[in-house]
């Protein structure tokens, strides 16, 4: 079984910054209301909590100059 390494740290009200052993992602929103994540990998995701069971993510990726995906 593999280790894993994820910290998050508060860094002012609504904003979290998310460490991890390859990236570091900050995300903006809290609770009742949706949330965008900046990743340092170029993906950029909103989501947000529906009432239920429900939910919504989306997923975006920054596009290079020659319209590649960067990695």
């Amino acid at each position: 079984m593999g280790l894993t390494f994820r910290k998050s740290i508060r860094i002012l009200p609504g904003i979290r910054m998310n460490i991890n052993r390859r990236s570091v992602s900050f995300r903006v929103g809290g609770h009742g209301g949706p949330r965008r994540t900046y990743g340092s990998r170029g993906r950029r995701t909103t989501s947000m909590d529906l009432p239920g069971p429900f939910g919504y993510r989306r997923s975006s990726r920054r596009v290079g100059r020659r319209g590649t995906i960067r990695r």
